[in-house]
């Protein structure tokens, strides 16, 4: 019996051993998918669980033109990642003592402060800055080498679009202006450029050799190229929001960048927080939706599956990303891309569903469905007042009719049309043609105003901002304040 035991035994050591079947072999058929089916050029993944990277791979590739493939390290345009860095920046220096979250954020701003058109300045806070809630307006405001207009001083761009248009702590807003002033004011405090600071206080200790502030020097050949949804190369752009939107990262410096907001204190990474800052960093201030809100540069989630989530995620021209933390399971998730028209949602729920059973697709976002807009009696009749722009005030005439119909006459220009007319939450929104006539939103042309006025008893007011883009470019969302009053 001994005998036989033992002949078993060598029978079983010399058998090859085969590898468990691998969980995430799912996820990459998934992106091989959308590389070939839908053009996308690169994806790039990184999954982290416990302190330990579990998978990172690069597919397709980073630079077509210059057959460049795509892999861990490759760098990607983060878009909105960006806010989390800045914010993580931004602790450093409220850890310090040197940055107080709950003081107005004027305090730390030289001679352009930002302007309370409803509200109080001073409630504008630091935290209520880097939560979306201080008053600042939707804002994105691109610039290209290739044009000849050039990037304004944050000074200049504050006291042009720097107007409180609701009360602070009034309504979450999305605004990368508030990060562009926030990374204003790391530069104000720390005496450094805010490249200099982040790589000395973010980037370095943390161990982030593939992260910086636009593509740092010597890291060109890391670097993706970004393209348009269908395949053209985009241009290298700059904005006026820079700790907003314009870092660079690779799937594996963002991933390690996840594991240490989950705390999972790396050996190679300095703790340049507390456990304790960084829980405040995840608090969530904002409500954002009955389930989500806005911490300091970050969102989070309590899912319908029971998970609690910290998150961002990136989406400009040529660029779609996202970063998924799950505190109570040690998770991070990254995902990255060149180009914005790929399913990132189902990449990571891919990756998600292989290491937790219970975790559910998650659901899409959808719009609203448009309804015919009926006005009520508070709404009916003409609204008269002004948008006001850094360059002059321009009258503007609302008239808003029981058939739903609303009409609008900038200065001298045409009675135009308002479209897409809605009354919701006590905000009158359309869109509408007309010319603004700033140097700025003349630097390129058409573009669309978008209506979004509060009713506060006989006054309409709030913002009127100008959007435009095209194929290849995003150019600016510059929102102007604007007040009527009814007749």
């Amino acid at each position: 019996m001994k005998k036989t035991n033992a002949l078993l035994l060598a029978l079983l050591l010399c058998l090859p051993l085969y590898a468990a079947p691998d969980k995430f072999e799912p996820t990459r058929n998934l992106i091989r998918q959308q590389l070939t089916q839908d053009h996308v050029p690169s994806i790039a993944v990184a999954v982290a669980q416990h302190g330990r990277i579990l998978w990172e791979e690069g597919f397709g590739w980073a630079n077509r033109e210059q057959r460049i493939p795509a892999t861990e390290h490759t760098m990607y345009s983060l878009a909105s990642i960006s806010k989390p860095f800045t914010a993580t920046g931004l602790m450093t220096l409220v850890a310090a003592g040197k940055i107080d979250l709950d003081r107005p954020i004027n305090d730390y701003l030289g001679d352009a402060k930002l302007i309370a058109r409803v509200g109080d300045a001073k409630d504008a806070t630091v935290r209520r800055v880097a939560n979306h809630t201080s008053g600042l307006p939707m804002h994105y405001h691109f610039f290209y080498p290739d044009e000849p207009w050039k990037k304004p001083s944050m000074d200049e761009t504050i006291l042009r679009y720097g107007n409180l248009i609701v009360a602070p702590g009034e309504k979450y807003e999305y605004s990368n202006l508030g990060f562009g002033i926030i990374d204003y004011v790391l530069q104000r405090t720390s005496g450094e450029s805010y490249p200099d600071f982040m790589r000395e206080a973010v980037f370095e200790p943390l161990g982030l050799t593939h992260t910086s502030v636009n593509v740092g020097p010597g890291l060109e050949k890391f670097q993706a190229q970004r393209y348009t949804d269908d395949g053209t190369p985009v241009s290298f752009y700059d904005f006026d929001h820079v700790g907003g939107s314009a870092l660079f990262s690779s799937a594996h410096d963002l991933v390690r960048f996840g594991m240490f907001h989950l705390k999972d204190h790396l050996a190679d990474q300095k703790q340049i927080l507390s456990d304790a800052a960084i829980d405040e960093a995840h608090r969530a201030t904002a409500n954002v939706s009955p389930r989500g809100g806005y911490a300091i540069g970050w969102f989070t989630n309590d899912r319908p599956d029971g998970y609690h989530t910290v998150t961002h995620s990136g989406s400009m021209l040529g660029v779609a990303t996202y970063l998924l933390l799950v505190p109570s399971e040690d998770i991070a998730v990254v995902v990255l891309s060149n180009c914005g028209h790929y399913a990132r949602t189902e990449i990571y729920d891919e990756i998600m569903k292989a290491l937790l059973p219970k975790w559910k697709k998650t659901d899409p976002e959808t719009d609203e469905p448009i309804t015919k807009f009926q006005p009520d009696a508070t709404l009916l009749g003409a609204w008269k007042g002004s948008v006001h722009t850094y360059q002059s005030d321009l009258p503007l005439t609302l008239q808003i009719f029981d058939s739903g119909e609303v009409h609008a006459k900038l200065g001298d220009q045409l009675v135009s049309l308002v479209n897409d007319v809605s009354f919701k939450d006590g905000y009158l929104s359309g869109q509408m043609l007309g010319d603004l006539g700033t140097d700025d939103v003349n630097r390129h042309r058409p573009y669309q105003l978008l209506l979004s006025l509060k009713l506060r008893g006989s006054v309409l007011n709030g913002g009127v901002a100008a959007l435009s883009s095209d194929r290849e470019h995003d150019y600016y969302a510059l929102t102007h304040w604007t007040e009527l009053k009814k007749q």
